[in-house]
């Protein structure tokens, strides 16, 4: 049976994989796999350009990235190029920092696929959170310290005051360990609604940049002086901040997060 011209043009797909927290030894070898075969790869400013590589040379690499302020491409019409590209047959590759489906907007993406009939799977990848913890050394649970924890977006919400929607009761809970991400803009408001909502003023704060890669920052502090101190060492956005008692559990555990002696392994498996 012959094939129709509107059976091939609906041939392709288009699948969301996480890139990881920036090390780019943390991608999974599912993503590499589809990286590889991608006639399209659709990726984002947090993407570390090194994964590029494993592109073919005939694959076409489209930027559409964002910084605050600055969208290269609004996400309407990142959705839109998702689904013109499915329909056109192409296999894709919608590269994205972390993991799809925690603040990556892939909840959004996937949802315009399937309206548009666009085959499309997940391939998760490690989120910020547990990317940047384990490059810290600091557990986001631990029995002593932290029977739970709360992912949060610190990113401010649209209107005139500016401020952030965040669920303050669920935040400062006791022994729980919260991570904010895109939080350092606010970290003042975050710092005091914390204490206002009921955590000791002395609650450690943990604030990463550009966590497990080479140009990682990280600042430790509490609540009082967290502010003050990530102001003066000038840290970048955007930044992970962890609040909770595992931070001090860090220091007991010694843990040392990357080492040298792992990628020295990695460079030999893989000649």
């Amino acid at each position: 049976m012959k094939t129709s011209m509107n059976a091939r043009k609906q041939s392709g797909r288009v699948d969301l994989v996480g890139a990881g927290p920036g090390d780019p030894e943390l991608i999974t070898l599912k993503a590499v796999c589809l990286l590889e075969q991608a006639q399209v790869v659709v990726y984002d400013r947090l993407v570390n350009p090194a994964l590029l590589q494993h592109c073919t040379s005939s694959c076409d690499q489209i930027y559409v990235g964002k910084r605050k302020h600055c969208h290269s491409m609004p996400q309407a019409r990142i959705c839109e190029l998702l689904v013109t590209l499915g329909q056109q047959g192409k296999r894709v590759v919608r590269l994205k920092g972390g993991d799809p489906f925690i603040f990556g907007r892939g909840g959004e993406e996937s949802d315009a696929l399937a309206q548009a009939g666009i085959p499309c799977a997940v391939v998760p990848g490690i989120t910020a959170a547990t990317g940047c913890a384990a490059a810290t050394g600091i557990p986001l649970t631990y029995r002593d310290h932290a029977q739970a924890v709360t992912f949060i977006t610190g990113h401010r919400k649209g209107g005139k005051d500016g401020k952030t929607d965040i669920n303050w009761r669920l935040a400062a809970q006791p022994n729980h360990t919260t991570v904010f991400y895109m939080g350092l803009s606010c970290l003042n408001e975050i710092s005091q609604g914390l204490q206002y909502h009921g955590l000791s003023a002395s609650t450690p704060i943990a604030v990463i940049a550009n966590g497990s890669t080479n140009k990682q920052q990280e600042v430790i502090g509490t609540l009082t002086d967290i502010a003050e101190t990530v102001r003066h060492a000038e840290l970048p956005s955007p930044a992970l901040l962890i609040v909770g008692d595992v931070i001090s559990a860090r220091e007991q555990m010694e843990l040392t997060g990357h080492d040298e002696q792992i990628d020295y392994y990695l460079e030999s498996v893989s000649q």
